[in-house]
C-alpha cells in the first residue's frame, strides 16, 4: 500500500501555471491587435477564447487541493469546530476582499475625495496588513498593531466611497461578488460539505450531480430564478468536480490502485470535454460570461488533463523543478493574485503608461509574459522574506 502524500506536488505546480496565466490574461486584455482567440469571448457570442480557461481551472483546481488541506487538519486532531472556523474565516477574507474589488470598478473619481488608483493602492496593502503570514517570532503586539492599521485603512476606505456614473453617485454594495468572491463562496459550500460528509466519496459525487443538475436546468430554462449564493452552480460543480477527483486519487492510492490514476483521468477529460461539446446545442451554447454547462464541462475536463500531464511529469517522473521559474505563483497564489494591482495603479497615479509597441500585437503580449514572470520572481523575494498572505 502506498502512504498518501499530505500535498500534491503537482497540484502546487498545475496552480502556479494557471496562476501565470491568469497574470497574463489579465494583462493582456489591455493589449490591442492580438490574435482573438487570447482573449475572453463576448458575452453573446457560443464561443470561448484562452482566457476562459483559466478561472474555470483555478476553481477545479481549489476542489483538488481542499481535501488535502482538511484531512491534514482532521489527522492533527483538530476539532470538526475548529475546522469549521478555519474554513469560515478563509472564506470571509475572500468575501471581503471579492467587495472591495467589485466596488472598485465603479469607482467614481470625479467625485470622490482621492483618485481610484490611490483608493485601489491602499486597499490592497489594507489586504497585506490584516492578511499577512506574520512570523511566530513576531511581537503578538506589533502583529495585531499592523492588523489593526488594515482593519482601520479598509473602513476609511469605505467611508470616503463614491461610485456610480453622472448624478447617480452610490455607496459600497454588491452586484456581483467578483473572481475572490466566488472563490469564496464557492470554497465555503464546497468545504462545508466535505467536513460534515468526512469526505466520503459517494456523498462528494451525489453533491456533484446535484449541482451539475443545477447548472443544466438553469440553462435550459428549467429553473428560472438564480439560487441564492451558488447561482448557477458553475462554480461549486467545478470546485466539486476537483474534489471528487482528488478524492478518487487518494483512494486508488490508498488501496494501491494507483496504476488505474492515468487511465481514468485521460478518459475522464475525454468525456468532460464530448459531454460539453454535445450538451452545447441544448444548454445556451458555451460561454463563460454566461456560465453555461458546455463550458463548465470543456474547461473541466482540460483540467483533469492537464493534472494528469503534471502527475506524470511532476509526482511519477519526479521532475521536482518542473517550472520551477514560477512556483512561487503555486505557493504564494493570492499574493501573486494582488501583485498586478499594485503595478497598475501604481502606474495609473503617476500617468505612466506602456510604449505603443508594448501596447499592441507581438510587442504587448511579450510584455504581458514579462510582466507575469517578474511579478512571479518579485513574489519569490518577497516569500523569502516571509511577506506572503496566507488565509
Amino acid at each position: 500500500m502506498q502512504s498518501l502524500p499530505k500535498r500534491l506536488l503537482s497540484i502546487d505546480v498545475l496552480r502556479a501555471l494557471t496562476m501565470f496565466l491568469m497574470i497574463f490574461v489579465n494583462d493582456a486584455s489591455g493589449v490591442k491587435h492580438i490574435p482573438e482567440w487570447i482573449d475572453h469571448a463576448a458575452e453573446n457570442a457560443d464561443a470561448m477564447g484562452f482566457a476562459d480557461t483559466i478561472f474555470p481551472a483555478f476553481l477545479f483546481i481549489l476542489g483538488l487541493s481542499l481535501p488535502f488541506a482538511i484531512n491534514n487538519r482532521i489527522k492533527k486532531g483538530e476539532s470538526s469546530s475548529s475546522i469549521l472556523i478555519y474554513i469560515l474565516t478563509r472564506s470571509a477574507a475572500l468575501l471581503i476582499m471579492g467587495f472591495y474589488h467589485v466596488n472598485l470598478e465603479r469607482y467614481n473619481s470625479a467625485v470622490a475625495i482621492i483618485p481610484k488608483a490611490a483608493w485601489a493602492l491602499i486597499i490592497t496593502v489594507a489586504f497585506f496588513l490584516i492578511w499577512l503570514d506574520y512570523p511566530e517570532t513576531m511581537k503578538k503586539a506589533s502583529k495585531y498593531t499592523l492588523m489593526g492599521l488594515g482593519i482601520v485603512l479598509l473602513i476609511a476606505m469605505a467611508v470616503i466611497y463614491k461610485g456610480g456614473r453622472g448624478d447617480n453617485i452610490i455607496w459600497m454594495h454588491t452586484s456581483w461578488w467578483g473572481i475572490l468572491g466566488i472563490i469564496g463562496w464557492s470554497y465555503l459550500i464546497c468545504a462545508c460539505i466535505y467536513l460534515v460528509c468526512r469526505g466520503r466519496l459517494s456523498i462528494l459525487i451525489i453533491a456533484l450531480l446535484v449541482f451539475i443538475g443545477i447548472n443544466i436546468a438553469e440553462h435550459t430554462g428549467i429553473l428560472t430564478e438564480k439560487l441564492w449564493v451558488i447561482g448557477d452552480a458553475s462554480a461549486v460543480t467545478l470546485t466539486m468536480g476537483g474534489i471528487v477527483i482528488s478524492r478518487l486519487y487518494a483512494e486508488w492510492v490508498e488501496r494501491g490502485k494507483a496504476r488505474l490514476i492515468p487511465t481514468v483521468l485521460i478518459i475522464s477529460g475525454i468525456l468532460l470535454i464530448a459531454a460539453g461539446l454535445l450538451i452545447r446545442p441544448y444548454a445556451d451554447g458555451i460561454s463563460k460570461i454566461r456560465s453555461t454547462p458546455a463550458w463548465v464541462f470543456i474547461c473541466a475536463g482540460i483540467t483533469i488533463l492537464m493534472f494528469q500531464l503534471f502527475i506524470y511529469i511532476v509526482d511519477m517522473r519526479g521532475r521536482k523543478n518542473f517550472l520551477k521559474a514560477i512556483r512561487p505563483a503555486g505557493t504564494s497564489t493570492l499574493t501573486c493574485y494582488l501583485m498586478p494591482y499594485f503595478q497598475v495603479f501604481l502606474m495609473e497615479l503617476f500617468g505612466l503608461k506602456f510604449p505603443y509597441i508594448l501596447r499592441n500585437g507581438i510587442g504587448g503580449l511579450l510584455r504581458s509574459f514579462a510582466v507575469s514572470f517578474i511579478l512571479i520572481w518579485l513574489v519569490g523575494l518577497m516569500e523569502k522574506k516571509h511577506l506572503r498572505l496566507k488565509i
